[in-house]
């Protein structure tokens, strides 16, 4: 075994390794060169250049496949630019504009990983004849009996697994991580003492396709008729304003709704099919209970097989927070978490990410993306007397 868990010298293991054009991809070919594997960058043209060429904190665009070239050529080895647009725009983009549009706050880079880069350029990599394919992602994995497992990384700081609960197990053990050990200050050494163009550079920000994070901007590009105008509703029943589209909000706002009021309001719903923004205190948004979509298990034992009570684990609802207690269910169908604690500003789109414990060696036992949220008994009813009047007429 070598140090990818492969069979074989490394000189006699081809290893595709997908080049953003950013430091931490970079690294990594340039590790798996020094250990004298027989190394392929590759990067994909993901979207229309033009326009972020020289755009700081974007990625897959001009200047960052130029970036990708120039280390590869100072790594020696061979790269190759994929032009994945059509394909990245099917699976990517148009489902970001419809799920914002349908009131959901939606993941792309999930999506990216589920289809371009963990489906189609693994089968690229396959392809090319290689062993594996190798990624900048902060994440471990390691042998797990006859299959490979996912782990948190060593850097909290970094730590991706959120973005990557999708991954099937095929991909997993196709898949290295090899910077899942190292920490972002390690890396950037690393990329220094090779010489690369890239170990100062800027790390990616936001939504590579949302110039400055405009996601409005964005939608309403590809979807000119999606910024419906409709009201401004509290949960009480008071219509209190208007709005110039829903895609311009998202649940557990609080800055930026457009109306004044004597009391702290935040977004608590978005009505897509009434154009209506639903607003509240900040206890209408606390919740425990989850119901997700598209569940992808990872843990050894079968679904069918959890116990009747629910599996204790620790459940992630946004990438920024560490994991909570939690005790995820699954029966006639459906599949739902129920939080120990409970949560606030839960919307539909965003993942809910299930691990083994909250410490740094935690396991990733896969997860889903939200289709609803349970909250309070009060808050509850309220949203349903809501979603039972008819819809007001605009003028």
């Amino acid at each position: 075994m070598n140090s990818l868990d492969l069979p074989g010298r490394p000189e006699e293991t081809r290893v595709v390794v997908a080049m953003s054009g950013g430091v931490d991809s970079s690294v990594v070919a340039g590790l798996l060169k020094r250990e004298g594997y027989d190394v392929v960058g590759v990067t994909l043209q993901l979207y229309d250049h033009g326009a972020a060429v020289h755009r700081a904190g974007s990625c897959c665009a001009g200047q960052d496949i130029d970036d990708a070239r120039r280390v590869s050529e100072t790594l020696g080895i061979p790269h190759y630019v994929l032009d994945y647009e059509q394909r990245f725009k099917e699976t990517v983009i148009d489902p970001f504009a419809e799920s914002y549009v349908a009131g959901e706050t939606p993941i792309p880079c999930v999506s990216c990983n589920q289809t371009v880069k963990f489906a189609d350029l693994l089968e690229t990599a396959k392809e090319l004849g290689a062993d594996a394919l190798a990624t900048g992602h902060y994440i471990r994995s390691r042998a797990n009996g006859s299959h490979r497992a996912l782990y948190r990384p060593v850097d909290a700081d970094r730590d991706q697994s959120y973005f990557l609960f999708a991954t099937t197990q095929a991909q997993i053990d196709f898949l290295r991580f090899p910077l899942g050990h190292l920490s972002k200050p390690q890396v950037r050494a690393e990329a220094e003492a090779m010489g690369l163009v890239v170990a100062a550079k800027q790390d990616s920000q936001d939504i590579c396709f949302v110039p400055q994070g405009k996601y409005s901007d964005i939608i309403a590009k590809l979807k000119p008729t999606a910024a419906t105008p409709g009201d401004i509703v509290h949960i009480d029943g008071r219509v209190m304003g208007r709005h110039e589209g829903i895609l311009r909000y998202t649940i557990g706002q609080r800055r930026g709704i457009g109306i004044a009021s004597g009391e702290p309001l935040y977004v608590v719903h978005l009505d897509a099919e009434r154009a209506r923004v639903i607003v509240g205190p900040r206890e209408a948004l606390e919740t425990r209970k989850i119901f997700l979509r598209g569940l992808n298990w990872l843990g050894d034992n079968d679904l069918t097989a959890l116990p009747p009570e629910g599996l204790e684990l620790f459940a992630k609802v946004r990438s920024t927070r560490p994991p909570r207690p939690a005790v995820l269910h699954h029966g006639g169908g459906a599949s739902w978490v129920e939080l120990a604690d409970g949560e606030s500003g839960i919307a539909p789109g965003q993942a809910c990410v299930l691990y083994s414990d909250d410490g740094d060696e935690a396991r990733v036992f896969g997860g889903g993306f939200i289709e609803r949220s349970e909250r309070g008994a009060e808050a509850e009813a309220m949203l349903s007397r809501l979603a039972s009047q008819p819809v007001r007429q605009s003028a």
